[in-house]
């Protein structure tokens, strides 16, 4: 009877040993890859359907693609909430897909049924009838949908599949982990590259209806996939998440605002974790200090030392945890500009269709596909930059990381003036040699200019992107303690959500007060009446006013090499060139996050 015990005990263990591993990688790899392919190609080509079949001016229709970014990156923070609080990760991404794909399938059906759309009509004609009240409610319905999917998926795909292969006790952990994001972040670049490439291409082609179509059919491939492998994933449990413990220190400090500090150098009188080597908090922001002030030992604190309401008595790791995240803000907020810079993706796309993008002999690049020079730009510049260029500098550094975190994004922020300046001098001469040709009127001609002049600020995009946004995002990391790790990845994203809402906003004062008078607007329909240069030096010089305050910010900020107690044993300092700046990569496997998902 024990031997069957034993037996029956052994076979439970070896149940749950062979769920997870690699075989699951098919079905989670798919899923991410498949959303990317269907999401990234519909917004790369999106302006053309808004201003070809809704009729749309660039100004609005470039302001609809903003907010929807704005959305898109503002629900992955909802989701990873829901995640971690309430559903676990299974539970959001399978519900992320599902609603992914029924977004699609709406935005499908504008296509496919003319009644969806307005009349069609000659671009550039004076007399196009404009989408009514239900077309609109139809297409940004599709649009808002396919948000809240997004929120469901990006926050939970990269850390679901490391769930797979996690396991502390194998001394192999973190290679097989490291494995496992190399093949993912390939799997993530290709798919972005086959998006703004073949699905462009089709659309194109073969009109929308198929060039919707195709990114549906994918999207409900992913969906099968993913639930099909249902019965293999490791699923984690959800567990308290962070964002209710900053909110914790918050309400507690100001409930406790009456309360006087306690003598300096005392002990006893804040609650602190166990084991923890933070028995006592900082100096800096010292209002939130109140919320792990112990009122009453015998009420505030149950028998084993924890608190008995965590919404009125805090610890002080939860306390330094939310400052460490208040002092970071000033840096964060300079990453909104070179975001607005990043989802410059509509006035390329309109630029490029009016310029010759034939390649080699009939074939002809679409407008929608420039994008892929941004990105190979970053994917090869980061392999570059860590097998050849970080070796070299390094011995100049004397930092194994080569160039510390804080001057990697401002060197981006220098590259993001060049991007917008350079995108203003092509535009300029590109409208100069619309003009002689005497094309000022006709806006749908093709200018004698190729459209590979458009490479360069692509390119320059890219490399302030790999720059900025992977150095933004590891600077949070090195600040942080390892519990937070994932709240960089929700910092990036939400400083994309605010830089889409700003781009919208630049775009709605440069039309609006651009066209006072009577004159044509900076963004017209027209590109050749329009002044688009005009309106990219407008972001140049917001860009270079951007980057003198990262200066400021970054001094103020102070030393990032001090070096931070978090938790008993984890000391964390940003010179420590194996625990940041050895290799991208390496930072992301020990937090189980991707900053390359928006980076990218």
């Amino acid at each position: 009877m024990e031997k069957m015990e034993i037996s029956s005990d052994e076979m439970k263990i070896s149940q749950e040993v062979r769920k997870g591993g690699i075989r699951t990688m098919p079905f989670v790899i798919a899923n991410e890859a498949f959303e990317k392919v269907a999401s990234t190609g519909l917004h790369a080509n999106m302006i053309l359907y808004l201003t070809k079949e809704y009729h749309l001016t660039s100004a609005t229709g470039a302001n609809v693609l903003f907010l929807w970014g704005a959305i898109s990156n503002f629900m992955p923070t909802l989701g990873a909430f829901l995640s971690d609080s309430y559903l676990g990760r299974f539970r959001v991404i399978a519900l992320g897909t599902v609603v992914t794909l029924i977004g699609i399938i709406v935005l499908w059906l504008t296509a496919l049924f003319p009644e969806a759309r307005p009349p069609h009509c000659h671009p550039g004609a004076a007399n196009c009838v404009q989408p009514n009240g239900s077309q609109l409610a139809l297409l940004f319905a599709a649009f808002a949908i396919m948000s809240v999917g997004a929120g469901g998926i990006r926050p939970c795909s990269l850390a679901f599949g490391a769930d797979q292969f996690d396991n502390p006790e194998n001394p192999k952990n973190e290679r097989i982990l490291q494995s496992f994001f190399n093949f993912y972040y390939a799997s993530v670049g290709i798919s972005l590259m086959i998006s703004v490439t073949v699905i462009v291409y089709i659309q194109t082609k073969a009109g929308w209806i198929v060039g919707f179509g195709v990114p549906a059919g994918l999207m409900f491939l992913s969906t099968v996939l993913f639930v099909v492998g249902s019965p293999l994933y490791v699923k984690v449990k959800a567990n308290k998440s962070l964002i209710t413990g900053f909110a914790q220190v918050a309400v507690v400090a100001f409930k406790n605002k009456h309360l006087a500090f306690p003598p300096k150098n005392s002990d006893g009188w804040y609650h602190y974790s166990k084991g923890s080597k933070l028995v006592s908090p900082t100096e800096k922001i010292r209002f939130l200090n109140k919320a792990c002030i112990i009122r009453n030992p015998e009420k505030d604190l149950n028998t084993g030392g924890s608190a008995s309401e965590p919404w009125h008595l805090c610890t002080v790791q939860q306390v330094e945890a939310l400052k460490a995240l208040i002092k970071v803000v000033p840096i964060w907020s300079t990453g909104i500009i070179v975001a607005v810079t990043i989802s410059q993706n509509s006035f390329p796309v309109l630029q490029a269709n009016t310029m010759d993008r034939r390649l080699a002999g009939n074939f002809t690049i679409p407008a929608g596909s420039f994008g892929v020079f941004a990105l190979l730009t970053l994917t090869v510049w980061v392999g570059i930059y860590d097998r050849i260029v970080v070796p070299w500098i390094s011995k100049f550094t004397k930092r194994s990381g080569g160039l510390s975190l804080k001057q990697r994004m401002g060197i981006g922020l220098f590259i993001s003036c060049f991007a917008t300046a350079v995108a203003a001098l092509v535009e300029r001469a590109r409208r100069g040699r619309a003009i002689h040709e005497g094309l000022a009127d006709n806006s749908t001609a093709v200018v004698n200019m190729s459209a590979m002049w458009l490479v360069p600020q692509h390119c320059l995009t890219g490399l302030a992107e790999a720059f900025n946004a992977i150095g933004q995002i590891n600077f949070y990391y090195s600040q942080f303690p390892k519990s937070m790790s994932s709240i960089g990845v929700a910092l990036f994203a939400l400083g994309m959500a605010v830089g889409n809402l700003l781009g919208s906003l630049i775009v709605g004062i440069v039309d609006g007060l651009s066209k006072r008078g009577g004159g044509p607007s900076w963004v017209s329909n027209n590109l050749n009446q329009g002044h688009y240069d005009y309106y990219y030096w407008v972001l140049t010089i917001l860009s270079v006013a951007n980057f003198v305050y990262f200066i400021f910010c970054s001094r103020a900020y102070g030393s990032c090499e001090e070096p931070k107690v978090w938790d008993e044993g984890e000391a964390m300092k940003e010179e420590d060139p194996h625990a940041y700046e050895e290799s991208p990569l390496r930072n992301i496997a020990k937090s189980k996050e991707s900053p390359l998902i928006h980076a990218l």
